[in-house]
């Protein structure tokens, strides 16, 4: 198959991530994978040594025709049968390409989060009409989309997988270096996240009401973002800022928790839930949009309800001082991330996906 992925983003991102994963993980397999993004991304940097094959584009705009040729030319020299945008911009990119220069390929959507929004009926035409599908990585993020008006059979479910790469990366030398940096003592509890903004005043929130001896552990933002709530809530708990981490090295920061809570509602799946259950870290989201497809309630993860902070305060509590439950959402855990939510179901998933839609007799030029 030759397909091209687009994204005007590729930051530091989940969504980065399980773009990079798919395109390498397709290209290994003998596909002809090429991925579009600006040129001083950081997924163009991952792809340096793939075999899938990095492309720069602008992404100027939502009619940037530098980019929309770009596209053309490749799509026409690479008989490119699908183009699979994953963002934004590029969303638009892929459509009037697609259109303007009748290539023929076949556009799709990827959605790896809660739409902040969705424009109306006109924007959900525009995209329904122009696509030949929409994936969606989760269940409950297609539910969000069918009750916006986007019809159910346009929309076909994919899961996000983790590759073992990221797990056998781990070293606890490192993480153990990590402790003597941020001054952690040996039993020093830690309940942290590994996220960009997502609500995350939430577990500070939830710091009035637990020990004062418990620190919050943050990474991916900005440092010092909730020393002002911190104050207003004359909180005693110790707040460490680990600031934005380069990707290799996030693995060994997971083992410096204890738990791992994202308070997120914009999650279409929440890859660093998994991230963190693989590496054996317990782990507590909202019951919002994907996370509820990736944990299941007292089995491999506990809820809590968006907004209920002394829920999840308490559910902080139970996973610290109760042994019986900690050891099972471990157990459990390990096993989703290891043997459900695997990047090789992910990428099996999605050849089947691309080769049926190759394979159907819809034009989309």
């Amino acid at each position: 198959m030759n397909i091209l992925f687009t994204t005007c983003e590729g930051a530091l991102t989940g969504a980065t991530q399980s773009t990079r994963y798919l395109a390498d993980g397709l290209a290994k397999r003998g596909h002809s994978i090429f991925v579009g993004c600006p040129r001083d991304s950081l997924l163009f940097k991952m792809l340096e040594n793939s075999p899938a094959k990095r492309i720069a584009m602008p992404f100027r705009g939502r009619f940037d025709m530098k980019t929309l040729r770009i596209i053309r030319d490749l799509v026409r020299a690479k008989s490119i049968e699908i183009i699979n945008a994953q963002s934004s911009t590029d969303r638009y990119n892929s459509i009037f390409a697609n259109r303007l220069y009748k290539l023929g390929a076949k556009v799709v959507h990827t959605r790896r989060q809660r739409p902040l929004s969705m424009g109306g009926a006109l924007q959900r035409a525009f995209y329904v009409r122009n696509t030949a599908k929409i994936v969606v990585v989760s269940d409950e993020l297609k539910r969000t989309l069918v009750k916006k008006g986007y019809p159910a059979d346009h929309i076909e479910v994919i899961y996000n997988g983790m590759s073992p790469d990221f797990f056998a990366h781990a070293d606890p030398s490192k993480t153990k270096a990590l402790r003597r940096r941020f001054g952690l003592a040996d039993d020093e509890v830690v309940v942290g996240c590994i996220s960009r903004l997502k609500n995350q005043e939430q577990l500070v929130r939830a710091a009035r009401h637990l020990s004062p001896n418990i620190t919050l552990f943050f990474v991916g933002i900005e440092k010092g973002i909730f020393d002002g709530l911190a104050k207003r809530l004359d909180l005693p708990n110790r707040i460490i800022y680990a600031g934005i981490v380069p990707r290799e090295e996030v693995v060994d920061y997971y083992r410096l928790f204890d738990l791992f809570v994202l308070p997120s509602t914009m999650d279409g799946f929440g890859l660093v839930l998994v991230e963190a259950m693989g590496l054996g870290v317990p782990v507590i989201g909202t019951h919002s949009q994907g996370i509820v497809d990736v944990l299941d309630h007292e089995r491999n993860g506990l809820w809590f309800e968006d907004g209920d902070i002394e829920g999840l305060a308490e559910r902080i509590e139970l996973i610290l001082n109760d042994a019986v439950t900690r050891e099972r959402l471990v157990a459990n855990g390990y096993i989703a991330a290891r043997e459900v939510f695997t990047l090789e179901k992910t990428i099996d998933n999605y050849e089947v996906f691309f080769r049926r839609l190759i394979a159907s007799d819809t034009d989309w030029a």
